[in-house]
């Protein structure tokens, strides 16, 4: 995570006084204070909200093909590699959870209530394997090494370069998209062949620029705790919809899929423009 860019901040903004300006009022009227506070709760909710959908129309079409991408990556060998500085190193390390230890380990297929329909997360947790991954933001001995002995700004640029292959993914967030190092790493991992994920916030700073990132979802919010929480929801829907895919691409299933017509997806293949719909607006 770096700094927002110039003329974002509000005044106050970052400090406690900021966040809550009403338990700084010196207000001694308790009942008067925790409205005050259900209204700030209700308000954040209804934003995270509307900035979910807000990126489900602009962009669920390329989030399924993104993922599609993705699981043929996988399904070649391929791993995944994350990144990120700050906050967003900690969601790097979340996705490489993620990825690795699903958080929704193989279930025995449950029959569906009458009227219910399985959602695309349900049926990602049904199947959901794990996969290849590594945080770049992890190893302290890597890093502090990089940035002692050369610098900051090559920090994943240098695990790419020893990590990487033309069958890996590098996803890197950041909040601004203005992270030097992440610039340099897309760089490198564009000149690698590998698929490139960007996923920021504001209007996508500098990531937006690059000719080196193949996909990039950007949570178009001035604030950082809402574009963190829209982050998140983007991840987690990219890891459901590569699972989808990968079951998708089970010899089975395929052989299915090639017996339908043309013009007919599989029954539980939802179309690639709205399979991402109800995750973003569930979480």
């Amino acid at each position: 995570m770096s700094q927002p860019p110039a003329g974002t901040d509000q005044p106050g903004a970052g400090t406690i006084e900021g966040l809550y300006p009403f338990l700084y009022a010196g207000q001694t009227d308790v009942s008067a204070v925790l409205e005050q506070a259900r209204q700030s709760t209700v308000a954040k909710a209804a934003e995270i909200q509307a900035l979910r959908r807000q990126v489900r129309d602009a962009d669920g079409a390329r989030l399924a093909a993104c993922a599609r991408e993705m699981a043929a990556r996988f399904a070649g060998g391929g791993r995944l590699l994350a990144f990120g500085n700050g906050g967003s190193a900690t969601d790097a390390q979340q996705i490489v959870t993620l990825f690795l230890n699903p958080a929704h380990p193989p279930q025995p297929a449950q029959p569906a209530r009458p009227g219910s329909a399985a959602t695309a997360g349900d049926r990602a947790a049904a199947s959901a394997r794990p996969l290849a991954a590594l945080s770049l933001s992890s190893d302290p001995a890597v890093l502090t090494a990089l940035c002692n002995d050369i610098g900051v700004d090559v920090v994943f640029a240098r695990q790419i370069a020893a990590f990487g292959g033309k069958q890996d993914i590098a996803i890197g967030l950041s909040t601004s998209g203005n992270s030097d190092n992440l610039l340099r790493a897309f760089d490198e991992a564009s000149r690698r062949g590998m698929l490139t994920v960007g996923i920021a916030g504001y209007q996508g700073g500098k990531m937006a620029e690059l000719d080196s990132i193949d996909y990039l979802f950007v949570a178009p919010s001035a604030s950082v705790h809402r574009i963190q929480e829209a982050q998140t929801t983007i991840y987690n829907v990219l890891w459901e919809l590569t699972q989808l895919a990968l079951t998708h691409q089970a010899p089975a299933d395929q052989a299915s899929a090639d017996q339908a017509p043309a013009d007919q997806a599989p029954a539980d293949q939802a179309p690639a423009d709205q399979a991402p719909g109800s995750s973003l607006e569930q979480q």
